[in-house]
């Protein structure tokens, strides 16, 4: 009876599906020097160029002790940069070898989506992202 419940138990499942599809990503980005949360945090700094710290965890929901971790070594890579602002306030914005980079990750995080929804069908995807979604809000 339990390893039914187990088996059928969204969180546990949604955790091992989140490791399974971060060893993936991880794996196809690992010859570019970046990780999936860094992948993200790119787009995001694309999206929302010169945003502040909070704002950047905010948008990609990461805690802010983790994006200032991976915001380090991205600075290091010399992939980002962090301009003082008014106050104690830091900005965040992509360097020329950060965007590069990204212009680059793109075509494989299209072909690792491409990859991973082989054989799922349209309206399967639709209601996976709508079901992840609907679990996801706060």
């Amino acid at each position: 009876m339990l390893s039914d419940d187990l088996s059928r138990c969204v969180v546990l499942n949604i955790v091992v599906a989140a490791r399974t599809l971060l060893r993936r990503y991880d794996a196809r980005l690992k010859p570019y020097g970046v990780t999936v949360q860094q992948f993200a945090l790119l787009g995001a700094l694309r999206a929302y160029p010169c945003a502040p710290v909070a704002v950047l965890a905010e948008r990609i929901v990461l805690d802010r002790t983790s994006l200032t971790r991976n915001l380090d070594l991205m600075e290091r890579k010399g992939l980002v940069r962090r301009v003082a602002a008014a106050g104690n306030l830091r900005l965040c914005e992509l360097t020329g070898k950060g965007e590069a980079l990204l212009e680059e990750l793109i075509p494989q995080w299209q072909a690792s989506k491409a990859d991973l929804l082989h054989g799922i069908s349209d309206e399967d995807a639709d209601t996976f992202f709508k079901v992840v979604r609907h679990i996801a809000r706060d």
